[in-house]
């Protein structure tokens, strides 16, 4: 079972190397001043007008290649960022349409290992045989001027801290691991840390646009991935092409009442995984849905107090064990895992648990990480201010998160007090974004998505000046390419025909 479909993001991570081969494209139109902000079109010229120079990754059929954007909008010039930049070109039967940017989510979720591991495989033949596959990792993700926050044995430390603290103590210690993360990032990220924006991010994909030689962008986001497309959409209407932002995240909210929907959306999964898990012969929770909630939280305290060995010498912690669950719910198909896991770990084997929770975290066998949790911190603190300002806010909103998620709420909750000490200040608001005048835009949501609730989607759609809503009534993360043929189709025919689905159309 593939369980790396975790944490906002559908990917096999794959390396990258090879040989440089000398290439270029472009052909592309740049924006003008006013879709920049202050920026006059002239000041990125130099960025417009790079060529791209690609090469061979060493993956079977794919090309590599990087680009050259900004570190700062503000001052274009000042110092550039580097970004990583694969593509494989166009299969064919049929003529070609043009390019397709893909972007897995996160945010910190790697672009680069989304096309070579699933987009460029998994995507339907006739969408790849007309398109050439494209991804960027973002600033400061991946292959692109990576955030590093901590080292791995850090990393242990700090996943295995109790995010459901009982007293002074253990807040005290929460708010103390996540100071010495803040610090870890600003010390060994640099100055990209103050330039991972949303908006920036967004602009470096119309440069690739450009660069790709597309007049309007063609774009699949999952997840983060649909801020990122909604953004490009607003600062970029007159470049919109085909978008599809599948599994959508609402703009308009702030950093707490995001957390609180999110509390609330596992909540339903997990009654869905429940519903599901008492009608198996093998399910660890009992024999009554109603009664599964008090069996897990019996074992989380359970754990809170005693740890459960694992074979090898991290044990399975209460905090660790409630990340293993949640990155169960975001794929029905790990259902099966999460009840052998909880099995295990009611025996005292915490193993499969950890597995689970590695996953999310994206922990190699090495005791090594990828920079998606660096990554997914400095992005989502620099994109809205702080959720809490310290210990006294969270204690304050637990009631609503409690009540939005009895099994979940609270570590929820304290979970959100990350971005307190963050050493950058945001530069996002909560806003509408509507993006008047761009194309037809296909926003999807899953009425049983654990992590972009079902009313985001309903909100970004009437949002955006020309959302259409796809609805996928089931349960899982994101809905494209996970098996609805009424999804799949639907999406397709607006790829390859440019006829977006009926407003409202729901799959099943």
């Amino acid at each position: 079972m593939d369980t790396r479909r975790l944490l906002r993001i559908l990917a096999t991570a794959l390396g990258t190397a090879g040989l440089l081969v000398s290439g270029c494209s472009g052909g592309g139109s740049a924006p003008s001043a006013s879709a920049t902000g202050s920026v006059a079109s002239e000041d990125l010229e130099p960025y417009y007008g790079q060529k791209l120079r690609w090469r061979d990754c060493g993956v079977e059929g794919f090309q590599c290649t990087t680009m050259k954007a900004p570190l700062d909008y503000e001052e274009p010039g000042e110092g550039d960022v580097k970004l990583a930049v694969s593509r494989k070109k166009a299969t064919g039967p049929g003529e070609r349409i043009g390019s397709l940017l893909v972007n897995p989510g996160g945010p910190g979720g790697s672009a680069v290992d989304y096309l070579q591991g699933y987009a460029a495989i998994g995507y339907p033949a006739p969408v790849r045989a007309r398109y050439d596959m494209v991804a960027v990792d973002p600033r400061g993700v991946a292959r692109s001027e990576p955030v590093t926050c901590l080292t791995g044995k850090e990393m242990d430390a700090y996943t295995q801290v109790d995010q459901t603290p009982d007293d002074d103590a253990e807040v005290a210690a929460l708010k103390k691991a996540y100071e010495k993360f803040a610090r870890g990032c600003e010390k060994r990220s640099g100055d990209v840390l103050a330039h991972v924006s949303t908006a920036e991010t967004a602009r470096d994909m119309d440069i690739l646009r450009s660069l790709l030689g597309d007049e309007e962008l063609t774009y699949v986001g999952a997840s983060y991935g649909t801020f990122l497309g909604a953004t490009y959409a607003d600062l970029f209407p007159d470049r919109v092409g085909r978008l599809v932002l599948d599994g959508a995240m609402d703009p308009s909210l702030t950093a707490v009442e995001i957390n609180r929907d999110q509390t609330a959306g596992f909540e339903t999964a997990f009654r869905s995984f429940a519903a599901d898990c008492v009608k198996q012969p093998d399910c660890p929770l009992g024999t009554k849905a109603a009664d599964a909630a008090t069996a897990l939280k019996r074992l989380f305290t359970d754990l809170d107090a005693h740890p459960v060995a694992t074979g090898e010498p991290r044990k399975l912690s209460e905090s660790l064990a409630i990340t293993g669950v949640i990155a169960a719910m975001y794929d029905e198909g790990a259902w099966p895992q999460l009840r052998e896991a909880l099995a295990g770990a009611g025996r005292g084997d915490g193993s499969g648990l950890l597995a689970l929770a590695d996953s999310y975290y994206e922990r190699g066998p090495d005791g090594t990480y990828a920079n998606l949790m660096s990554a997914n911190a400095a992005v989502n603190c620099l994109d809205l201010a702080p959720a809490f300002s310290g210990p006294q806010a969270v204690e304050k909103a637990l009631p609503a998160f409690e009540e939005a998620s009895p099994v979940f709420g609270r570590g929820f909750a304290w979970a959100a007090l990350n971005c307190a000490a963050w050493p950058v200040d945001a530069t996002g608001t909560p806003h509408r974004t509507e993006a008047e005048g761009a194309a037809p835009i296909v926003v999807v949501g899953t009425t049983r998505d654990p992590a972009t609730p079902y009313k985001w989607a309903e909100s970004l759609a009437g949002q955006l000046s020309s959302g259409v809503l796809l609805t996928y009534e089931g349960d899982g993360h994101t809905s494209y390419g996970r098996g609805s043929d009424c999804v799949d189709t639907a999406i397709n025919t607006y790829l390859l025909d440019g006829t977006p689905p009926g407003d409202g159309k729901k799959c099943s």
